[in-house]
Parts: structure tokens; sequence; C-alpha cells
């Protein structure tokens, strides 16, 4: 760790510092983060990208005062650091250590929770508001990258924005990428006012030169609206933000701390909402990062002198599982497309895109509006697939509801990400998905125990006739011999005498593992795998009632509405006994997986022990 970083007393030393000083404070924090997230994993490029922009915005506003408001929240360890924190990053993304997203519980810097993409121009503008409306002055800067301004939240906060025309300064961070490259019209547009820095200097000259004209020289400048639209347009083909009532300003060279800090005392000294184009470099500093953003977007620890990974998989993920079956599919049926919202390489469909590039559709980071596309598609006569991590198809829930379920349309949702997902914390696990789709009528919903499972479930799909949700979590996909999917069917792994398991998914591997301990205390248990969410299989269900002590259901979801309490209401005239073990009905903290299935008593231990004791209990 940097001592020079511990001696620092921050945010306060930043205000005292000579430009010389701040870009030497930039090294020793690129270097920091380097040395930092090889040991402990993390989001790396994006934070090497923001070093300067979060040092101007410290050393411009008065934090925590002032309120800076991270969208999406991966790229806040600069500002963490800058806050006194960089002694806590031992501890980034470890149970009970420091989050790698801004907690307001962790420190009063962090003025908001956030891990979604595209709130902080809405958040921002709500503070101003309210700041209005209590009469206090205090700066709202809210900080959104590219990606997370294709999202349809950001454009309806910053349509709002105009309309009440509050004081706020909006920092638009462009690097080009969100986790894929970014893709469509905004992006094309953000492109070509990237190529244009020259407007803003040429309309300030012109209204500075014409202000020192005696006597008419006012009236000049008033009238140069209209000859202003007229530059505006001849060298930038129209610029949206300013269409919609927010002045703005740039582009900005993002790694020029002095211009940084320049335009951000200027933007301060303008009414209304204002929005500051910086260009920032994705990766900046090291190089590794800087040649391949993506893979050191989201990156457990690694070597730094070679950026290759410590632990190293020895089989394809369920991402890979799924995105090379899709592929395989695509190439058996021209019907097959996939749908994605900024999620490509996240979802494993970089071979499917590189195959068959016009049958892959990146929306933006906009799930919404990814599921009313994909419905299209399918109304049409397609067979479309959206791929995304199960966290952010949260965003989309009227449109799965309305556009697809409604019309029983055929489109099948590949839940990336399913159940814990470890260090990224609350905002990113998965546990939530059965509890709210299975309500949906006419959705089939499946969860595979395995690869195999998993590819002949997708095979499967392209049969069914309405909507389809198939949840797998993160990492390296299970490799285990099961039985030939059924759909609406459960599968019996395992006779047992006192109890049966209902496992779901992956957690199939964690109820043999149980019920391997059990039999070493004299207990029978059977597991069963459920597969088949919706429908469910009541006639097993039903029969393991009749003749068992116990049936134990084990998800990787929470307990409120999921399939233990599906299965428990399913027996309510049998009475029967059901223990269910999942996740709790709260929001469950960072840390990796195997820590949090321990504290929560969901490993295979703990869950044989928790068996062992409700059997017990009835004895």
């Amino acid at each position: 760790m940097s001592d020079y970083l511990l001696h620092l007393n921050l945010p306060e030393d930043l205000k005292k510092m000579s430009l010389n000083e701040l870009e030497l404070l930039s090294y020793e924090i690129r270097d920091f983060l380097v040395d930092s997230v090889s040991k402990t994993g993390g989001h790396l490029a994006s934070n090497l990208g923001i070093v300067e922009l979060a040092i101007a915005l410290h050393r411009t506003f008065n934090a925590p005062w002032d309120k800076l408001i991270w969208d999406v929240g991966h790229q806040s360890y600069v500002h963490k650091i800058l806050t006194g924190r960089a002694a806590d990053f031992k501890t980034l993304r470890k149970h009970g250590g420091m989050s790698g997203f801004p907690k307001r519980g962790e420190s009063e810097y962090d003025v908001f929770d956030t891990g979604h993409s595209s709130t902080s121009i809405g958040l921002g503008l709500g503070m101003a508001a309210a700041r209005d409306l209590s009469g206090e002055d205090y700066y709202v800067v809210p900080v959104i990258g590219d990606g997370a301004l294709t999202g349809g939240a950001a454009f309806e906060a910053l349509n709002n924005a105009g309309h009440l025309d509050s004081d706020m300064i909006i920092i638009l961070n462009d690097n080009g990428m969100s986790i894929s490259p970014n893709t469509g019209g905004l992006s094309r547009h953000l492109v070509k006012l990237s190529g244009t820095a020259g407007y803003n200097a040429v309309k300030n000259r012109i209204k500075n030169g014409m202000s020192r004209v005696p006597v008419i020289g006012d009236d000049i400048v008033a009238g140069l609206h209209n000859a202003k639209d007229k530059i505006k347009y001849s060298m930038i083909e129209g610029i949206i933000f300013e269409e919609m009532g927010i002045k703005y300003i740039g582009p900005v060279n993002g790694h020029d701390i002095k211009e940084l800090c320049g335009v951000l005392e200027h933007a301060k000294k303008l009414s209304g909402p204002v929005l500051v184009h910086v260009l920032t470099t994705k990766g900046k500093g090291y190089t590794l990062a800087e040649n391949d953003p993506g893979k050191f977007h989201g990156i457990g620890p690694f070597d730094p002198d070679t950026g290759e990974p410590l632990k190293k998989s020895d089989g394809p993920s369920w991402s890979d599982i799924a995105g090379e079956t899709l592929t395989e599919m695509a190439g058996e049926d021209d019907r097959v497309t996939v749908v994605s919202a900024a999620m490509i390489d996240g979802t494993g469909l970089t071979g499917f895109l590189d195959k068959y590039p016009h049958r892959a559709f990146d929306t933006g980071i906009a799930e919404g509006h990814a599921v009313t596309f994909a419905a299209g598609m399918a109304g049409a006569g397609s067979r479309p697939y959206v791929t995304v991590y199960s966290t952010f198809l949260q965003r989309a829930y009227d449109q799965i509801l309305e556009d697809v379920c409604l019309q029983n349309l055929p489109v099948t949702f590949c839940l990336d990400r399913a159940g814990i997902v470890g260090a990224d914390g609350e905002t990113h696990h998965g546990i939530f998905d059965v509890s709210w789709l299975r309500s949906m009528p006419n959705m089939t919903f499946l969860a595979p125990a395995s690869a195999g499972q998993l590819q002949e479930m997708l095979r499967w799909s392209l049969q069914c006739e309405g909507p389809c949700a198939i949840r797998y979590p993160r990492g390296e996909a299970l490799q285990m011999d099961l039985p030939a999917f059924e759909p609406g069917k459960s599968q019996l792994l395992r006779e047992g005498k006192d109890a049966d398991i209902y496992a779901l998914g992956p957690m199939v591997k964690t109820a043999l593992e149980a019920s391997d301990i059990l039999r070493g205390s004299g207990i029978s248990a059977g597991v069963i795998n459920i597969a088949s969410i919706c429908p469910l299989d009541m006639d097993m269900v039903r029969n393991s009632a009749k003749a068992r002590k116990l049936l134990v259901t084990l998800e990787d979801n929470v307990i409120a509405g999921g399939a233990g309490e599906c299965i428990a209401a399913g027996l309510s005239e049998e009475h029967a006994d059901v223990l269910k073990l999942g996740w709790p009905d709260r929001f469950i903290e960072h840390g990796s997986s195997d820590d949090l299935y321990r504290a929560y008593g969901l490993d295979s231990g703990s869950a044989a022990e928790r068996i062992k004791e409700k059997l017990e209990g009835k004895a």
C-alpha cells in the first residue's frame, strides 16, 4: 500500500495541492488501484479511467455537503480513496469489508447506494428539488457514463431536468464502453461531439468579442442566439442536450486536471441544469487494461505483470455453455436470434456475434426496451433469446408481463448470474427472480442443475410456444449425470426414507452433499431436482409428503415467494411439514459466495445440521 496515500488527509488536502502534486497523486492512485485490485479482484478499468475526474470533482466541490452521485457505482473506488478509505482496500468486496459500490452506511461521502445504471440523473434531480424547497445551497453533481446514458431512465430524468430548470451539474463520463462497446444512435452522436471540441471555443470567442463593442455590444450578443444555433447545427449537427433545456459544455479532456477544474468552476456559475461532457480512456495508465478494457471491467485476483487470473477455471462457465449452445442452435434454425442489453460479452455471446452478427442485437443498457424489442421479433416469427443478468432483468418487469406473457409470445429469457453472485453484493445478487417470475401467467420457468441440463433446456425451449425463462448461476458450470429433462417434471436422484430434499438448480449438488452428511448420522434423505419451477411437479411432491416425515426445499432464492413457499402452499390440504431453506427476507451483503452460504446456513454442512435438528425436534 502507498504510504503517500495513507499520510494524506483526504479530501481536504486536495484543495491545498499544486497541479503538479495533483498529477503525482493521479499516478499514485493508479499504481495503488492495480496493486489492490490484483489482490482482491474488482472493477479496475472503469476506475483507472476516472482518476483525474474524481480528483477534480473533490477539489472543486465540498463533499459531503455537495452531493456527488456515482451512477452504477462500480467506478467509485477513486472516490473512496479520496475520502479517506485507502486503508480499507485490503477488505474490498470481502464479507464484512468495504463494498465495491457506494454505500450510505459506509461513509457520509456516499450519498446514495447505487449498483444499477441510468439512475444518477434522476436521483440528483430529486435531491436538487428537495434542496430548492428547503432553501439550502449545495451543489448536486451526478456522474453518469455514456453507456448508462442509453438507459431510458436517464432520458426521462434529462427531460424532467430541462423542465424543472433546477441547478445541477451532470458529468457525462464518455469512455465509449459499458461492459461491451457501446451501441446505438446516442453513442454515434457522442462520437460526433468528441470530434468538435472547438464548438464551445468558437461560441465563447464570438460572444466575448461582441461584448467589448461599445454601447451596442450587449445587444449584439443578445441577438446572437439564432446565430449560435446556426453555428451549433453546422458544426455538430444538433446538440440533443441543449434542445432538452440543458446547457452543454464540452467535450473536455478527462485526463487534464487543470482543464477539468477550470470547466467545473465555470459550470458552478451557470444556472439551471448543466451537462459537462468529459472524454476518458477506460483502463488509463495500465496498458493491459487499456488494450482489453472488457476483460478488466470486473476481474478476480490477477497477476499485475501479465493480467492473467490467479485462479483459472478448469471448465467452461454457465455463460459459456449458454452462448455455445445458442450459437449451435442458430446454425440449425434461422429463426434463432439473441438480444442483449449491453451484455454480449458478459453473457457468453461473443462467439454468436462473430458467427451471426445480423442475428445478435445489442440494445444498450435498456433492459425494458430489449424485452419489448424481443416481443416484437417473436410476434413477427423470430425465436429471440434475451440474455441478461437476473438482477438487471428486474428492470423489465412490466415489459415481460405485458409485452411477452400477456401475448403468450415465444421469447426465452436466459437469466445469467441467478442466485448469489458474491462480491458485488446487494444490487447484483439474482435472488428474487423465482419469486416474481413464477407468478406470471403463461411463463415456463426452468432451472438446470448441470451444464448438460442447461443445453437440454435451451434446445427444448425452441419447441415452447410461449414465454420461457431459464435461470443459471455465475461461475464454472457443474458437470453431473442427470436423467433426461422433461418439462413439468422433477427428477428423483436419490431415494430416502426419512426426508426428501427438493433442490433447485445448482443447489442440487449441495443437497446431495447434505444427504451424504446426514447418512453418517443415520438419517436417510432423498434428493429431488426440481428442474421445472413452472409448471411444478406437484404429483411427486404429494407422494413425498405421504411417505416422508419431512420435506425440505433448498433454493438459491429468497424464501419469500420462492419455490419452497410454492411447494408448501400446494400441500396445504396434506398439512405436510416443509422446511424451507433459502435466503431470508432481506438484502444480502457482499462477500465470497462460499462465505455467504456458510453465514446463512446454506452450505451442505449447515443444511444437513438444520435438517437433522428439524427431524430430531419432530421425534
